[in-house]
């Protein structure tokens, strides 16, 4: 790379080198091939289930097919409750999600800040994370009672504790002599935490966020399969009762939609942060 100083002095933008720009559409085109293989796959796999269905090489009425999907779609929407069924479970799902994060990085800091706590809680966080949170549905809805609370306290359960040991592991595998180069010009632990482990931890923190996308729904689902009056948890229970697998199956999908939209926006929220560091 080279760069050239215009007249009155200022930088223009360094020239790009040859090597870079094939480098650069190399990786350009082979994201390209991911996507579109991607895209391919899921499309060959849509149409041999509807093919398969027809022909009756399965059986429509147990799997469904993706014409009986788009069908039942329209049928909710027609009765007006898909976007409140689909709003209710974003909404527990959402707030569990964020709950839940920020929750989990705050406890992660407050065990990095004193070992004594960290020492302490360890056996306990260790035998929580084992427990089956599921079987806890049950007491939960005892102790909240029946509604939206009870749900995302499910989340949480199951996510909170998965959050605090990502993070803090994390945290404890940042190299300590970044930490004893801050500490040498005289920083305190506040400027530790700020200026080395939540920058040297951001793939860590983002890793939770990805594994808590998975888990939050986990969560507000089988909340909605113990409590709920509305929602996509809800409408594959009603629909499993009443052997309308049309409609178990129509709730699996937009809830497959509705998590990997999730999942994108996190990865969007990774790559924005990278970009403005790479910027700034």
């Amino acid at each position: 790379m080279s760069e050239h100083r215009s007249e009155g002095g200022v930088k223009d933008v360094p020239e790009v080198s040859a090597e870079h720009t094939r480098y650069l559409r190399r990786l350009k085109r082979d994201r390209a091939a991911v996507r579109i293989t991607q895209a391919v796959i899921l499309v060959l796999f849509i149409s041999l289930w509807e093919i398969f269905a027809r022909l009756g090489v399965i059986d429509p009425f147990i799997t469904s097919q993706p014409t009986r999907i788009i069908r039942t779609i329209l049928a909710l929407y027609g009765e007006g409750v898909l976007f409140t069924h689909i709003g209710v479970t974003c909404l527990e799902t959402i707030t569990g999600f964020l709950l839940g994060t920020v929750l989990g990085v705050a406890a992660a800091i407050a065990l990095w800040w004193s070992r004594f706590l960290s020492e302490v809680s360890e056996p306990y966080l260790v035998v929580l994370n084992s427990l089956p949170k599921i079987a806890l549905g049950p007491i939960f809805i005892v102790w909240i009672g029946v509604g939206p609370v009870a749900i995302i306290v499910m989340t949480l359960a199951i996510s909170l504790i998965v959050t605090i040991l990502e993070v803090l592991n994390g945290f404890l595998g940042i190299d300590q002599e970044k930490v004893k180069l801050v500490q040498s010009f005289g920083g305190n632990k506040q400027q530790v935490l700020t200026l080395v482990l939540l920058p040297a931890s951001f793939p860590n923190i983002i890793n939770a966020l990805k594994v808590n996308v998975g888990l939050s729904w986990v969560g507000v689902i089988v909340g909605e399969f113990l409590v709920s009056k509305a929602g996509l948890g809800y409408l594959i229970v009603y629909g499993g009762q009443v052997f309308r697998l049309d409609l178990v199956m129509t709730s699996v999908v937009i809830l497959a939609v509705a998590a990997t939209i999730m999942y994108q926006g996190v990865i969007f929220f990774e790559q924005f942060v990278l970009r403005k560091n790479r910027l700034s």
